[in-house]
């Protein structure tokens, strides 16, 4: 485990503190699950982004081409306002 000095404003610290205790948490665990939710959204960002570069727009189009234009079943259709 490694030890981080930070400094945050006054107000977010506030904030920090309340959400803490809210959720019955330590205010180390707060930050480090916060900080671990950061880095997923993250590390995924990067992950879609890259899948989306090895995708082929023509490849894309010719699998939509062979869907069936028709409309769909009842119990698929949106309420109408």
């Amino acid at each position: 485990m490694s030890n981080l000095n930070l400094q945050l404003p006054d107000s977010l610290y506030k904030s920090v503190q309340d959400l803490a205790k809210q959720d019955g948490i330590s205010i180390d665990q707060f930050i480090a699950t916060a900080v671990a939710e950061k880095i997923a959204a993250l590390t995924t960002e990067t992950y879609l982004e890259e899948l989306a570069q090895r995708g082929s727009r023509e490849k894309y189009e010719a699998i939509l081409a062979k869907v069936p234009d028709v409309a769909p079943e009842a119990h698929d259709q949106l309420p109408r306002a």
